[in-house]
């Protein structure tokens, strides 16, 4: 029997909600500060996004592993359901025999990790006009004590009890008639909720903001673009950067810089990272400078908001680089030394090591193939190498209506766009989910309008090879040097799960979900899902049985914003599903 409180959650309490508490595991005590930093080292439980805060996606269980991997089986599956399908990007989480995983269209479920049943369902009553740039997905949920909370496409927080999927609190974050959305999973930092907004593609100032988890108030907001004032506990604290200082004339006002992708913390440094998107309007020669902090790396101080440092990977980006890719925290060892480091693969195709204390860049080295806006990177001056003829030309100097188009390499859509890698501490290595395509782009001239797209651009997407697009590479970081990899010949769309068992799992838009040897990158098992994966994996231990699960779903910005690729890979099918697997007790005995 299948138990919702759907109808519950926006109206009333009903029987079905009784009978889903009779029915639903016994919930422990509620998720601490302590379980949030440890998530990586408990196995009997997946309590943030990123399976730890630092976001490296590695597990320590090894019962599932390159012997073993072949018994792996599905258990359950479980339906989102009804016509809401769409992309499903959502990272599950898992707590005291429950599982919480959003889906399209802002909802959020609760299901049951051993039979796969439905406890409650709560879906957001979401207005007419909203305007995700990227289709209608959401990343993931956050846990609390004794509460779950997530984001919906009008920029809403929403905090609910784990237990029952009951309201407790419902925030405003943007106002969605003028672009705001969101989409991606909160963070828990030291008992506050840290968000970020997306609708860089209508002129929104992006921001990062954080709340008490208990009444969901605001304590700061830190705006992402030079010129705006941040607020702390209520009143205005500082100016973020200096006014005019990178921005000519109102341009800041409207600047862009959407915080879509969500952050890391890193407890050591006690720095919160997060990633800043396109400046807008895309085309560059309306706003000349570098435009800070656009396509960026901040690093945030939790408990004010104050930018501690920023990396500006694409300074005065002309090309869509959102800088917003996640900067996961590591240990390096170079040289006999343990280097504090942080890395990102940006989606202007270049893999960032940085010194996670100070943001200055130790490496910068491509993970694609082909980059035409700029030939490196300057360490010295901590500046890109930018190559002139690779900037869509200014249409001012051309009809006035439309500038030179370029052939410019990757794409738009990034040599890695949002879904995340991972960082084994074994293997010493970093799994990158990459994508080989370029774009024919050329500016035009717009002016800002409040809930208008912001864009001046047009452009077309292309692949770059005929045999693949998409690639899964294994970095090694203190070199660049790319280990492995595998091709793969759609777009790659989903995050990595590296486990102490040496394998890397990794879904396709074919919809397969994959396991590949860490060291080698050798395929070792397979399992299709039905419909594309662009979600990212998580495994965790029960009753001492290891289980994996994942989303299935094909959808994302590639669909919508592809061009060519798009129309390659139409015949893909939508779907919205849970699986999980489990590696049987008595596997790799003989």
């Amino acid at each position: 029997m299948k138990h919702s409180i759907r109808n519950w959650a926006m109206a009333g309490a009903g029987v079905s909600l009784a009978l889903a508490l009779m029915t639903a595991p016994a919930q422990a005590a509620g998720v601490t500060d302590e379980d949030i930093l440890n998530d990586q080292q408990t196995t009997d439980d997946v309590v943030s996004y990123g399976l730890g805060p630092q976001g490296q996606r590695y597990s320590p269980l090894d019962k599932i592993n390159r012997d073993t991997i072949g018994q792996l089986t599905p258990i359950w599956a479980f339906s989102f359901g009804g016509e809401k399908q769409r992309g499903q990007e959502s990272q599950p989480l898992i707590k005291d025999g429950v599982m919480y995983v959003t889906g399209s269209y802002s909802r959020l479920y609760a299901i049951d990790t051993k039979t796969g049943e439905e406890l409650w369902e709560y879906e957001a009553r979401l207005p007419d006009g909203i305007m995700p740039c990227c289709d209608v997905v959401n990343r993931g949920a956050a846990l609390y004590g004794d509460k779950v909370y997530f984001a919906t496409l009008d920029a809403k927080l929403v905090a609910l009890d784990a237990k029952t999927g009951k309201t407790v609190w419902r925030k405003t974050m943007g106002d969605y008639k003028a672009g705001y959305s969101a989409t991606a999973a909160p963070m828990i930092v030291n008992g506050k909720i840290i968000t970020g907004v997306s609708g860089g593609e209508f002129g929104v100032v992006g921001k990062v903001e954080a709340r008490d988890t208990e009444t969901g108030e605001l304590v700061w907001s830190r705006p992402v673009i030079e010129g705006h004032m941040g607020t702390l506990n209520g009143e205005e604290s500082t100016m973020t950067g200096t006014l005019n200082a990178s921005w000519e004339g109102d341009m800041w006002k409207w600047g862009g810089g959407a915080t879509w992708n969500g952050g890391t913390y890193d407890p050591e440094t006690n720095l919160i990272y997060y990633g800043t998107g396109n400046p807008a309007p895309w085309n560059s020669h309306l706003r000349p400078g570098d435009n800070l902090y656009s396509s960026s790396t901040l690093a945030l101080d939790p408990d004010t908001g104050e930018i501690k440092w920023h990396l500006q990977t694409t300074p005065h980006d002309g090309w869509d680089f959102d800088g917003v890719n996640e900067f996961v925290a590591f240990d390096m060892e170079k040289d006999g030394e343990v280097i504090k480091a942080g890395a990102k693969a940006d989606r202007n195709g270049f893999f960032f090591v940085a010194d996670r204390e100070t943001g200055k860049p130790l490496s910068v080295t491509p993970f694609v193939t082909k980059i035409t806006w700029a030939e490196g990177w300057d360490l010295e001056t901590n500046k890109p190498i930018v190559i002139p003829e690779g900037r869509p030309g200014n249409p001012a100097e051309a009809d006035g209506t439309k500038g030179k188009s370029v052939y410019s390499c990757p794409s738009f859509l990034g040599g890695k766009n949002w879904m995340p890698m991972g960082y084994s501490p074994k293997s010493k290595l970093f799994y990158v989910p990459a994508n080989e395509w370029c774009m024919d782009i050329w500016n035009e001239p717009v002016t800002y309008k409040k809930g208008a797209a912001y864009l001046g651009a047009g452009f077309t997407i292309k692949p770059l090879y005929e045999d693949y697009i998409g690639a899964l590479r294994a970095i090694d970081p203190t070199t660049g040097e790319i280990k492995w990899e595998y091709k793969n010949p759609a777009p790659v769309w989903g995050g990595v799960l590296s486990t102490a068992g040496d394998l890397v799992f990794f879904g396709t838009p074919e919809g397969f979900i994959k396991a590949f040897d860490a060291e080698s990158g050798e395929e070792l098992w397979k399992f299709q899902t039905g419909s594309g994966v662009v979600s990212s994996p998580v495994t965790w231990e029960e009753d001492g049985e290891q289980y994996m699960a994942v989303v299935s779903g094909w959808g994302g910005a590639v669909p919508l914003w592809g061009g060519e690729v798009a129309k390659s890979v139409k015949y893909l099918n939508q779907g919205g599903m849970v699986w999980v697997f489990k590696l049987p007790k008595d596997a790799g005995r003989t």
